[in-house]
């Protein structure tokens, strides 16, 4: 599959946010935009500058050096990887709910960052996603370093302690953990454990514009899927990160 099959066979809210990323990054990276004005702090200037973009760009940007290359490229692994199961999966016939999941894990990190005095939020970001998926499948057995394996419900505590011996800093996974967890509480855990209605909905503008997909198209840049059709699990991924289900063959 050549590089313009591939890019455009991914759902569009991955899609965007993945290019978004990339290319700020890289934009700054040749000094064509200031990374001082792409960080979420100092958080006063949103209010008393009107540098209102900072809550945006701090998720997009994160800064290329020759240190911080290779996480980056795992951060853009896993916002690929998981965010495009998500969108390709669970939230398949949904485009909407996928985008607000996408907003409020946004809006948490950067309420969590102006607290914590975080300037970049794409750590927390791709986290709370990742972690996301890992709590609805948190049965499927999941492949990592050096032939490990575990349920998937493990994988962010595991990249949570390997952040903590490589950086001596947590913070930026604690957070993406938080927030992940609390959209997850609110949108699937309580209500099961309660039998009441989701806590947080989708608004019905987001419905409007990116209805609910009736049928076997998935449409927004997705894969068209039947009823009938099997859907996409692990394994599909090679190495970090894959995964498979319990009692699959």
């Amino acid at each position: 599959m050549d590089f313009s099959r591939w890019y455009n066979s991914v759902p569009i809210f991955t899609r965007s946010w993945l290019t978004g990323t990339v290319v700020m990054s890289l934009l700054e990276r040749m000094g064509i935009l200031p990374g001082e004005f792409l960080i979420l702090l100092p958080f006063k200037f949103v209010y008393t500058k009107f540098q209102i973009w900072r809550p945006l760009t701090s998720v997009l940007f994160y800064p290329l050096t020759p240190q911080t290359g290779f996480h980056f490229m795992l951060n853009c692994y896993f916002l690929y990887n998981y965010s495009v199961r998500l969108e390709r999966e669970h939230f398949k016939n949904t485009p909407a709910d996928h985008l607000f999941m996408l907003i409020f894990n946004w809006v948490n990190c950067v309420i969590l960052g102006a607290l914590f005095n975080v300037p970049l939020l794409m750590d927390p970001m791709v986290m709370s996603v990742l972690y996301v998926w890992c709590k609805l499948n948190s049965d499927t057995i999941v492949n990592f370093w050096f032939g490990t394996q575990f349920k998937a419900a493990l994988l962010p505590w595991v990249l949570l302690g390997i952040n903590l011996l490589l950086t001596s800093s947590a913070k930026y996974s604690i957070i993406g953990i938080v927030v992940g967890h609390l959209y997850y509480s609110l949108k699937f855990m309580y209500p099961t454990y309660r039998n009441t209605p989701s806590l947080i909905e989708t608004p019905q503008f987001l419905k409007n514009y990116f209805p609910d997909i009736r049928g076997g198209l998935y449409g927004f840049g997705g894969n068209r899927l039947d009823n009938n059709q099997p859907r996409p699990t692990g394994g599909r991924f090679s190495n970090w990160g894959t995964g498979h289900r319990l009692g699959a063959d």
